[in-house]
């Protein structure tokens, strides 16, 4: 049993926040670090009290991190921190669509001879899906569907108006990877089902603006040697970022909690 005695955290907004207010009271765990960009230093340090450190990198004696800053985060600071032997644990999986940066973090783990976790995030069924590529899978499809306002500030503003929305309408269609880089902020979720099950490029993905949902909601369909699986997820977003589901904090309260738990299921 793994008994890690302080978090290093990279980030700080709604899901950074949300994981500092829920972990506050927890026994036998502690948060050590929060990292930072520069600009965001003093309104980190009155925010949290003077009982954690606010850095801009993480520090050396780092003991293990969990990245929820976006996914200039990966390049920046998680590849590093690998190297220098840290384990880390990811939210922002849809950054891992960039060509090549999967590989470059397995490459860093490995040369660090320490371990990289890509956690679920705002979706499920993902044990069931990494589980059945081992039988060999033939087809995966992502959808997801969200109101407009969940949209705001992706690309979508640019392929229709959402204020003037009357019905649904496909933002995007492609693989995993296409749909990952262009909605980066919105695709964590198809990129994470892709890399647990049959990659970015084979994956298929459609993102869905309708103004007559005010859920998150995802729909996966699986088919494969086990059989066929199909999940219908319908996830509340965060209060503080409509673009982020809730489950989102409570995977990462999961990973937290199982690093320390006697049984986990």
């Amino acid at each position: 049993m793994s008994q890690p005695t302080g978090l290093t955290l990279i980030g700080l907004g709604a899901i950074g926040r949300a994981i500092v207010q829920r972990t506050r009271d927890w026994p036998d765990f502690s948060l050590r670090h929060v990292v930072v960009t520069p600009r965001s230093v003093e309104a980190a340090r009155q925010w949290l009290g003077p009982s954690v450190q606010v850095l801009t990198e993480v520090p050396s004696d780092a003991q293990w991190v969990l990245e929820c800053a976006g996914h200039s985060a990966i390049e920046q600071h998680v590849l590093p921190t690998l190297q220098r032997g840290i384990e880390c644990a990811l939210l922002s999986i849809g950054a891992l669509a960039t060509p090549g940066l999967a590989q470059r973090v397995e490459d860093a783990a490995r040369l660090g001879q320490t371990q990289v976790h890509a956690l679920s995030g705002a979706i499920g069924g993902i044990d069931a899906i990494a589980a059945a590529r081992w039988g060999g899978l033939s087809e995966v499809t992502y959808t997801g569907r969200k109101p407009p306002q969940g949209w705001r500030g992706s690309a979508a503003e640019s392929v229709v108006a959402l204020d003037n929305l009357r019905e649904a309408t496909v933002l995007i269609e492609g693989s995993a990877a296409e749909v990952a880089l262009q909605y980066p902020k919105n695709a964590n979720v198809a990129a994470t089902i892709a890399l647990a099950g049959l990659g970015l490029q084979a994956t298929r993905a459609r993102l869905i603006a309708d103004p007559n949902v005010t859920e998150n909601i995802h729909e996966i369909d699986v088919r494969g040697a086990f059989g066929h699986m199909q999940l219908t997820m319908r996830g509340q977003p965060l209060p503080d970022n409509p673009k982020t589901s809730m489950l989102t904090v409570l995977s990462a309260l999961r990973y937290l909690h199982h690093r320390s738990a006697a049984m986990t299921v």
